[in-house]
This record gives C-alpha cells, structure tokens and sequence, in this order.
C-alpha cells in the first residue's frame, strides 16, 4: 500500500494523548472534557429576536420571533425538556407560540408542552412528511436493537461519577439531561408536510425550508431571507458521523455535500445547527463550513480512490488519514465518531459487506473460529500469554483481538459464570485504556459500556429481546404494533402453519396479519379465518408484558368466536414472550 505523505492527525485513539480528570472524576481525553465547555447549557441572543438554547439537552431549542408570535425548532427528548426551554424563553418575551418547525425526527417529544403552557391547539406544526413514519419504525421493528444502540454510544448506564462515568455526549452534554427524567413523551404529528423544498410565510415571516438529508432522511434546512438565519442539521460541534456506532442506515456523504453547498449559497450571518453552539458572521460562516464541508469530501474521495485501488475495507482505514489541519477548528475534530469507522462505512454504503478479502467471503461460525484460531495459537494459556505481551507493549489494537478470541469461545456456553474472569477482566482493561485516550464521546462511551458488561456491573440482556413499551403502543395507530409483529415471527414454529388474523380496535379501527411461508404479512383483516376484538389499553398491556396472553383470555380481555385455543396457536408464532406464556 502506496503511503500518504501529507502530515495527518494521530489514530482514533493514542496512548501519547494526554488524559485529565473531569469535574466528576472522569479520566478522559483532555480535548474531550475541555470540548465541553462549548457544550454548557446557555441561551444565546444571536440577533433582535432569534434564541437558541443549547445544552438543555442533546439537541438545541431555537426560537424565532416573528411579526405574529414565535416560531419554535424543535422541541426536544421529551416534555421536561421544553417545559424548561420555554421557561427559558419567557425570560426574553412574552409573545405567544405562533408555529412550530421539526428539523428532523430525532427531537419532536416535547411539542406536548407548548400546548400546555397555552399555545393555540391550531397552530402549525411544519416538517418533512417522513417524520411520524421514521417514529414508528424507530420504536416498533427496531426497538430493541435501537435501546441497545443508544446505552452503548451514549453511555446511559454507565456510573454518574467516577473514572468511567460519561463526560459529554459529543453534541450535547448528554442523550438525556437527568434533570428532565421521567422523561415524559409529548410528540405531536407535523400538521404541515413536504418533501420538496417549500416557500411559505409562517408567524408573519417569510421562511424557506429545504430537505437536506443527514444524520435522518428527513432533516430540512431552515432559511429566514429578512434574518439573514439559516438553521440546520448539517453542521455540527464535531466532524459529522457518517457512521454511528449505535447502528443507523447508510448516510451518503455525497448527499450531505449538496446540503452544505446550500448552506454556504445562502450566505448566512448567522448560522444555528441543532446541536452546539451557533456559529455568527458571514466570514466566519464561510470558512468554517467550507473546512467542514471539504473534510466530508476528503472522506468520500479517498475512500473511493482507496476502493479503486483494491484496498479492503481493514486497508482503507489506514490509507485514508485526515489532514492535521482538521484540528484546527472544533467542528472537523473527531469529538463524535472517527473517521476510520467512517471510510468503512464509506465502503460498507458503495460497495456492500464483501471488500475482496477471501477470508470474509464464508467465514467460520465466530466461536467455532475463535476455537480454531486459539489452538493454533497453541491453546488457551498460550494465547493470554500472547495477550498480555501485547498489553505490555501497549499493542492494544492486537490486544483487543487477542482478549476478544479468549472470551468468545466460552460464550456458547449456558452461563457467562463458565467464562474465566481473567479474560473478560483483561478485555475490559483494553477497552478502558482506549477509552480514556480517544477525544471520541461515542468510542469512550461504547468501550467503557462493554467494559462494564464484561466486568458483570451493568446487564443489558433485556435489550436483546423485543419491547413494546405502552406509551408506544397507545400513541401509535393499532395497526403500526399488530404489524410490527411480522419482524418476530419464528421460522421454527410456523413450518406448517397458515392462518390470518383480524384485529377490532374499540374505535372502530381494523388491521391483520396472514401467517405463510414462515412470514407475516400485514392485511386490513377482511378474509381472516381468526378474529379478536379488544381495547387499544389491553393490547398495549398484553405487548408490554402487563399481562400475558394466557391470563388475557382468561379474564376475558380478548373477544372472539374463535376458541382459547386457536388464538394462542396463532400467537405462538412469534418470538415475543408475553404471546407465548
């Protein structure tokens, strides 16, 4: 492999970078803590009627004023969230909530409070038309993957203090501010949608806004033309995440480049994203989202010419090496992810999962492989010794493969007590000390998160099975959780099953699901052969595992001409323990 020649940044984590101890104990990357002072919670006046309060949460709460009243962006991860942004913005003016506007779907759960401090039941709600969609499918077919994501890559069940404990979230202090807990939902549908760029006059000004896909394909950019403000998801406090290490769909840089030149096309004087602090004055604008822009480029550029090359996805990380100049400002830093993970994902996106290297193209079964790779190594004992040596010359990317084989072969095993303490303390130990040398919120967080696991403090095996929490189940039509069902039918049971389904709602509302061929299908329930009838707070309760279908029918919560037993034999199709029980 041809060597890159221009000087460029260290790895994603060096053993030479310099660690500090955060205000809560933490030992981490001294860029890391010091990058949260950025982060701090502060209502910033950008101009004559224009807020943005950041650090409230993960996620920015703007405000624009307008002839006619205040128009609201996003309105964050829950209602004690906004509840405190509007407590926040009553401290400047008094002027009612005329609009709101979602950014994109990740920040829409604390609409409820607006309407509770008394704002009009009619007011506009604008965003993209993929938003509810995008909601749905987040917390029904990919629950429990989804959970799972989150608690690695933010680090919600690691200690509140101490070395391990989270110091900032990379575009937010944190995923949830604890102060808001319980975190109540409050997400109101968009009233007004679009998926083409739209003109319009909202709350008396006139208000431009453009799909511009990022880290959600249904992201938007905001344009005021008479404020001279564009507010967007573009841009952020750190380089963007063409991969997230909690699991997302494919985002395409070259897409992202085409939102940033319309950014930089409009010539902002100021520049609010939702998340960080704004960015004001037009030079500055430009030159800082020009470096931000053409370091996503230099990603996808090199990693395509690296492609061309017949490198595989491993050689890519290393041929593709971000100039030094990336660290002179905070928004190109890797403060989030990093970008050896990016140009994978790069290759991943264009080219698909197989990169050229024979040995991926039928790979053993992982702890069958790990058993081979061990006794090649000359057993058990021989590959510690490997591991620690390792560790000792501070090889820790080798140490990690190592320590990881050592602990595979015994996780086929019934319980994780069979798995000498040694091997998964020593992977652990590998994992913290890359944690605590990365300037990566999302790599820190994940290491010390599977760290822990290892160590036996936190256990996470309830986000490996499927949930259906009530509050989505009652906010969500009945037909978005009957046909998530589809996703958790069980190949071994429904070999030679065939039959359908009709679900009646108490509101009149009908959906099904035709099991064949060892699959789900949705239906509207007209030719169903089984059909129930029950309340949308039953079924809530029967998914979330309230109470299980067995006890369901006995009390009589389900209503059908249909025997008992017939409708558990349609129901032991699917891998979800309260339809089973």
């Amino acid at each position: 492999m041809e060597p890159n020649s221009y000087e460029y940044i260290p790895a994603s984590f060096s053993l030479q970078a310099h660690t500090s101890e955060g205000p809560l104990g933490q030992i981490a990357n001294e860029e890391l803590i010091n990058h949260s002072f950025r982060l701090e919670k502060k209502l910033w006046n950008i101009s004559s009627g224009v807020w943005c309060l950041v650090g409230n949460g993960l996620s920015n709460q703007t405000f624009v004023e307008g002839p006619d009243g205040i128009i609201v962006i996003d309105t964050g991860e829950c209602q004690e969230e906004m509840t405190e942004a509007l407590l926040e913005i009553r401290k400047e003016t008094q002027k009612p909530i005329a609009a709101i506007i979602y950014s994109h779907f990740h920040y829409v759960a604390g609409t409820q409070s607006i309407f509770d401090e008394g704002a009009p039941s009619d007011i506009p709600i604008w965003g993209h038309v993929r938003i509810t969609e995008n909601l749905r499918t987040y917390g029904t077919e990919l629950s429990a993957v989804a959970s799972r994501g989150l608690i690695h890559q933010f680090g919600i069940s690691l200690p509140k203090d101490g070395p391990d404990a989270v110091v900032n979230a990379g575009l937010g202090m944190s995923y949830r501010n604890p102060n808001h807990s319980p975190f109540t939902p409050g997400f109101v549908a968009p009233t007004e949608t679009f998926s083409e760029p739209i003109q319009t006059t909202i709350a008396g000004l006139h208000v431009e806004m453009t799909p511009s896909p990022s880290d959600a394909d249904d992201s938007i950019t905001i344009w005021f033309p008479e404020l001279e403000l564009c507010v967007n998801n573009l841009v952020w406090p750190a380089l963007f995440n063409v991969f997230a290490i909690r699991g997302e769909e494919y985002r395409d840089p070259r897409i992202l480049l085409e939102g940033l030149d319309h950014i930089l096309s409009l010539k902002p004087s100021a520049l609010v994203g939702t998340h960080g602090p704004p960015i004001q004055e037009e030079e500055k604008i430009l030159r800082e989202v020009t470096r931000y822009r053409d370091r996503i480029q230099f990603l996808w550029d090199q990693s395509v010419r690296g492609i061309n090359k017949g490198l595989t996805s491993d050689e890519l990380t290393e041929f593709v090496q971000l100039p030094i100049e990336s660290d002179e400002t905070y928004i190109t830093k890797q403060f989030y992810g990093v970008a050896e993970h990016h140009v994978r994902q790069i290759y991943a996106g264009l080219r698909g999962w197989f990169d050229g290297n024979p040995a991926n193209l039928f790979p053993d079964e992982p702890q069958a492989r790990a058993q081979k790779i061990v006794n090649g190594f000359g057993g058990v004992e021989k590959t510690r010794e490997l591991a620690r040596a390792a560790i000792d010359s501070d090889d820790l990317r080798w140490a990690i493969e190592l320590c990881h084989l050592l602990v595979q072969i015994y996780e086929k095993e019934e319980t994780e007590s069979q798995m000498p303490n040694a091997d998964s303390q020593r992977l652990a130990d590998c994992l913290r000390r890359i944690a605590q040398k990365t300037a990566a919120s999302n790599i820190r967080n994940w290491c010390l998160t599977r760290a822990q696991e290892l160590e036996g403090r936190i256990d996470l095996s309830r986000h490996r099975k499927h949930r259906f929490p009530r509050p989505v189940v009652l906010t969500n039509p009945p037909e978005t959780t009957v046909h998530a069902l589809r996703v958790l039918v069980n190949p071994e049971v429904t070999t030679s099953y065939e039959g359908e389904m009709r679900w009646e709602f108490e509101n009149g509302e009908r959906t099904g699901l035709r099991i064949r061929n060892n699959v789900a299908i949705p239906t509207d329930g007209q030719e169903a052969n089984l059909a129930i009838a029950l309340t949308l707070t039953d079924w809530a309760a029967i998914l979330s595992g309230t109470i299980n279908l067995s006890d369901a029918l006995e009390a009589g919560l389900l209503r059908s001409d249909s025997t008992n037993v017939e409708i558990s034999t349609f129901f032991s199709n699917f891998d979800h323990l309260p339809l089973i029980q």
